[in-house]
């Protein structure tokens, strides 16, 4: 089988893989230019990452293997792998997923169990499927990813799209699930956990309406990682380069693409919500509001979503630069962990009329008036309310509203 990469634009870096020792799997070349005070911060993170990766032993399935480094085309690509393993337990999975400590997750087959017990739960339907890859940012994402990659192609899956650097929000790989018919997705989150290699990571997958798993699912995968024997795996596939979007093709079985991890987002927010009337609204001298992303997912979002497309000031954005540890915060927007937000809009001299924040992989929100909080129960009821004549998605009428 041959890889061959599709894409416009300048040719594709090389990457380095290490099997079974310490690595950082990061693609050489092709990152956008950032401005400088983000850019030191990301960097600051990343090297502290590094740091934490030097004193560990990165899983690559336990395989032993050589430096070898990604080829941009005619990269010959060995058969699928089967590598004994054993049970691991306390893989008890929920409708959130699994979530476990960081350092748990990165050793061993923890991670590789997990995933080929999913593969093994859905059996024969998810062969020849298409599924999405993405998270929230945090620190093991990169690495994780390329994990699951060829542990997807060894269990027949046709294609798998990932967000770019392996960012996706959890809204949005619902998105991308429904609009390009995908069979389902992973999502690689803990939520409103801290992250960082002494924190949190997690892992869930969304079915093909975008939905969490259902229990028949979740409960077939726990059973699959109490009798789990083997992991099934393309170990010497080369790693793809998620810097660039663009498609990396192995022969004809198999290829991954990666997208943007805003665009099929943005287009279902365009269905769902008036545009032009939110960006005359938001563009008006007159209103001023703040977003914090608490260096979390949604700050990949807000700057091509809420300045680019709806007209807001770009200095009404804080904290929107995502990083593997979120900045030594705790993503979850609530009045203890985003008191920055917090304090600008009860300053008594500030100038924010509106305020919000979100948590860390895009699915829960809090928002402030000028001093003072609303609460999640207030704000859906404010959007039950006005949801018919206000949202076009929505006038209709609501089927019916929930909160988490």
């Amino acid at each position: 089988m041959k890889s061959t990469r599709v894409s416009s634009g300048a040719s594709h870096g090389s990457s380095l893989k290490v099997a079974g020792g310490n690595q950082s799997n990061k693609s050489v070349g092709h990152r956008k230019p950032a401005q400088a005070s983000s850019t030191n911060r990301r960097v600051s993170a990343l090297e502290a990452s590094k740091s934490a990766l030097t004193i560990r032993s990165l899983s690559r399935l336990d395989l032993e293997s050589t430096n070898r480094a990604a080829v941009k085309t005619n990269a010959v690509m060995e058969p699928v792998v089967s590598v004994p393993t054993e049970p691991i337990e306390g893989q008890k999975t929920g409708t959130s997923g699994l979530r476990k400590k960081a350092k748990i997750f990165s050793s061993g087959n923890y991670l590789a169990n997990w995933v080929q017990a999913l593969f093994s739960a859905l059996g024969e339907e998810v062969k020849g499927q298409s599924i999405v890859l993405g998270g929230d940012g945090r620190w093991f994402n990169k690495e994780a990813a390329q994990i699951i990659i060829k542990i997807a192609a060894a269990n027949g899956v046709k294609k798998v799209y990932v967000g770019q650097d392996a960012i996706l929000a959890t809204p949005a790989a619902s998105a991308v699930i429904r609009k390009r018919k995908l069979y389902g997705g992973l999502i690689m989150s803990a939520s409103h956990n801290p992250g960082g290699p002494e924190e949190d990571w997690g892992i869930k997958f969304n079915y093909n309406s975008g939905e969490p798993a259902p229990e028949k699912i979740t409960d077939q995968i726990y059973e699959e990682t109490k009798t789990i024997s083997k992991i099934l795996t393309c170990s010497d596939m080369p790693d793809v380069d998620l810097s660039k979007v663009g498609e990396v093709k192995f022969g004809e079985s198999f290829s991954v693409e990666v997208i943007s991890c805003v665009d099929d987002y943005m287009e279902l927010l365009k269905e769902v919500f008036d545009f032009d009337l939110l960006k005359s609204f938001m563009s008006s001298p007159s209103f001023n509001f703040v977003f914090d992303a608490l260096h979390a997912v949604t700050g990949a979002y807000a700057e091509p979503i809420l300045v680019d497309a709806l007209g807001a000031k770009k200095e009404s954005l804080m904290n929107c630069v995502p990083m593997e540890d979120f900045g030594g915060g705790h993503p979850d927007p609530n009045l203890t962990y985003a008191k920055e937000l917090v304090t600008l809009m009860f300053d008594k001299d500030g100038k924010y009329d509106f305020g919000a924040a979100s948590d860390g992989d895009g699915d829960r929100n809090m928002i402030l008036g000028k001093n003072f909080f609303i609460t999640p129960s207030d704000s859906v009821a404010m959007i039950a309310a006005n949801a018919q004549e206000c949202i076009p998605y929505f006038k209709g009428g609501l089927k019916g509203v929930a909160r988490s």
